[in-house]
């Protein structure tokens, strides 16, 4: 197994499944992982529409609001705005160990396919590419359409991990928090993480 990621840039953008993204933080962050935090101001919509989550706009009271949420230290968090050109994240002299983008609108894949940086949840999308490091999009729409697939198979001949939102039903699921920790566990697995959110599959079964 790969030596476990130290940094995780986390993308959060307007696709529907803030959830995902929001419990994809909190593991990552009671993994002692550092984390770079992007959030689109669309995210910030489907926060509030789908969780009833207002989330302050500015990187450094958004920081400060998820790292009371989290109870983390401020050097385990850092948030960037879109617009800040100067933060790690934008450099391939400082690249992340990962990045994951969840959940990830097809704007944000297509963007991402096609080299676009217009800002920067797309930059640091580009700077994890060229530096080859790892690349994870949970893809979340459907249905999808061929030009959806073409971006994602272009994606997929060059490295990156797609894994869109769609959680499996072994786990015997009793609420969509299982849902989201299904999601979450295989993001962590694909990072090399621990995780106990959910069994592998076979695990506690009997094999006589």
């Amino acid at each position: 197994m790969s030596n476990p990621v130290k940094t995780v840039t986390l993308a959060i953008t307007g696709a529907s499944g803030a959830a995902y993204g929001l419990r994809l933080l909190e593991c990552l962050l009671q993994s002692q992982v550092r984390v770079y935090l992007l959030v689109s101001p669309p995210a910030q919509v489907v926060m509030a529409t789908e969780l009833g989550l207002t989330v302050p706009s500015r990187p450094t009271e958004m920081a400060t609001f998820f790292q009371a949420r989290y109870a983390c230290q401020p050097e385990q968090l850092q948030v960037f705005g879109k617009d800040q050109w100067m933060s790690p994240v934008a450099s391939g002299s400082n690249a992340a160990d990962a990045m994951v983008v969840c959940p990830c609108s097809t704007g944000t894949l297509s963007a991402i396919a096609n080299g676009a940086s217009d800002n920067l949840i797309e930059r640091a999308a580009d700077v994890t590419l060229k530096e080859r490091r790892q690349l994870i999009l949970v893809v979340r729409e459907t249905p999808l359409s061929a030009i959806h697939l073409e971006n994602m198979l272009k994606l997929a001949r060059i490295g990156v991990t797609i894994m869109p939102a769609s959680p499996g039903f072994y786990h015997n699921p009793a609420q969509v928090e299982d849902l989201v920790d299904f999601m979450t566990a295989r993001i962590l697995d694909h990072l090399h993480l621990p995780q106990q959110l959910v069994r592998r599959w076979g695990e506690g079964e009997r094999h006589d």
